[in-house]
């Protein structure tokens, strides 16, 4: 690609920022392997015709709610199996965890990825009764990309589309990317092929968000100018909705989610608080 900016890629290629992500990733498959061994669990549930359009339940006992999430991997990357750690302390403070797969970029779009995770949530609250989840109070999160595709469910407009979706009660989106725009000169974009109108087409900045429920956002004190800039732009379109923005001291794009998981984190606290 002739048109990458290599000051913006430098702030965007956050594998290149934290070298030590392959052995952060180890963990994390590690970590996930451990949980799904001993959860109870529904696994690949399909939510379209796709391959890759499946979601993992974990079941909670007595559960009082359901928390959704939303890997990242910057819509080319990783898989939901990968994430499996996340659910352990959910499920063990009684909310069970529905964790989507998409589809992966350049196999597909931006918008085909955000499809999919509507598509995803309309099924859980469609069906999730059936398999037992409670629904009475549901919670979006996601992580990197997955904080992005959080924020456009946010963004949604799901009485369009005949769903109801008074039971989303908040949300977390964590390091997220708000503005794609950026990424127009990443060497990413030969697999988002994203031009100028698409990007815009598929951020959240530029959509009023149509749930009127608090959505917290965090970004690790360690990241790029460029992440903590765009936890701020999501934060200013939506004042009323992103009363909360932390900046996690000693977390990397990475490390911010292990953050996350720790019981005592403030992005925990509040996913909890959401069904108290």
């Amino acid at each position: 690609m002739s048109n990458i900016d290599p000051a913006i890629e430098r702030e965007y290629n956050n594998r290149a920022l934290v070298p030590e992500h392959p052995a952060i990733f180890a963990r994390w498959r590690s970590d996930a392997a451990a949980f799904r061994a001993r959860a109870d669990a529904e696994w690949d549930v399909r939510y379209g015709a796709e391959e890759r359009q499946r979601l993992d339940l974990f079941h909670a006992a007595n559960p009082r709610g359901t928390v959704v999430f939303i890997h990242g991997g910057y819509w080319r990357s990783l898989d939901k199996a990968d994430f499996s750690f996340v659910a352990a302390p959910f499920v063990a403070n009684g909310l069970s965890v529905a964790a989507f797969n998409y589809r992966l970029c350049p196999a597909v779009g931006v918008a085909e990825i955000i499809a999919d995770c509507q598509a995803a949530l309309a099924w859980l609250l469609a069906n999730g009764r059936a398999h037992g989840l409670a629904l009475d109070r549901v919670a979006l999160t996601g992580h990197s990309a997955g904080g992005h595709l959080v924020a456009m469910l946010f963004a949604t407009d799901w009485a369009s589309r005949g769903i109801d979706a008074s039971v989303i009660a908040g949300g977390a989106a964590l390091s997220c990317v708000s503005d794609l725009e950026p990424l127009l000169t990443c060497s990413m974009n030969a697999d988002l092929r994203l031009d100028a109108p698409t990007a815009r087409a598929v951020s959240p900045i530029h959509h009023p968000c149509r749930l009127a429920v608090p959505l917290y956002l965090a970004v690790g004190a360690e990241e790029s100018a460029a992440f903590h800039e765009q936890t701020r732009q999501l934060q200013r379109a939506w004042p009323a909705t992103c009363e909360v923005a932390e900046e996690v001291t000693g977390c990397n794009h990475f490390t911010v989610l292990d953050d996350f998981v720790r019981v005592e984190s403030k992005g925990f606290r509040f996913v909890k608080g959401l069904f108290d």
